[in-house]
């Protein structure tokens, strides 16, 4: 059964310890996420930033700490709630994973047809609101080789979007984008955080940190730490 939460807390770990394949890679990681807010996790190639995705989606177990998200206990979840929790989490990767075979209305059918849905009807209206929602209302029959990355990345968030989660989850979502599209998918994914819904961005883009600065917490050292000021930020990037 989920766990109730203090009432805006939508994600909180206490004491854990995050895994990467087989060995620890952070320890003793104690933080909470608010409804509606946006969050920066920073750190180098290797630190744990990944892990800590995984380990909100259920992906990696959770073995060491306590750690409800969505108010669901990551310790004692069972597998077959593992679908129940992620449904009320969105997904944005690196690298997209678009279906590259139908048109991005068919990817996003998809995903709604897996997820329980049956009525033609509600699913051509919620497709159509998510691609509203990313602005490309008028790329629905295209194939996702004809888009451009930026418009595939926001064809990713509006999929991460169709069954109107709590939480969204980004895991580098800009590392394959140019520096005005990443711009437009960090303001789109703060956008959406004000809709009420808790927004992690995983991420070494420093630069789109410092124009769309937020709280952010720093894996260092096998530690996740939160990071006070720019400063700190940039000693990140030394």
């Amino acid at each position: 059964m989920p766990e109730p939460l203090p009432l805006d807390v939508i994600i909180e770990l206490k004491e854990c310890q995050i895994w990467q394949q087989d060995h620890p890679v952070l320890s003793d990681v104690s933080f909470s996420v608010s409804k509606g807010e946006f969050l920066y996790l920073v750190g180098k190639v290797g630190s744990g930033k990944t892990s800590v995705i995984k380990t909100l989606n259920a992906q990696i177990p959770l073995k060491t700490g306590t750690g409800v998200v969505a108010g669901y206990n990551l310790s004692k979840i069972r597998k077959k709630d593992v679908p129940m929790l992620r449904r009320k989490l969105g997904i944005v990767f690196q690298d997209f994973q678009l279906l590259t075979d139908r048109s991005v209305r068919a990817n996003l059918e998809f995903v709604l047809k897996a997820t329980g849905w049956k009525s033609k009807s509600a699913i051509d209206t919620r497709i159509g609101d998510v691609l509203e929602k990313v602005g490309l209302s008028d790329k629905g029959f295209k194939m996702p080789h004809q888009l451009s990355g930026g418009e595939q990345q926001r064809i990713v968030i509006g999929r991460a979007l169709l069954n109107d989660p709590d939480i969204i989850l980004a895991d580098e979502p800009t590392g394959n984008l140019d520096p005005e599209t990443s711009e437009g998918i960090i303001k789109l994914l703060r956008e959406i955080s004000l809709t009420g819904r808790a927004v992690i961005v995983a991420t070494h883009n420093y630069t789109v940190l410092k124009k769309f600065p937020s709280r952010t917490l720093r894996c260092d050292e096998g530690k996740l730490v939160e990071v006070k000021t720019d400063e700190e930020i940039e000693l990140e990037q030394l």
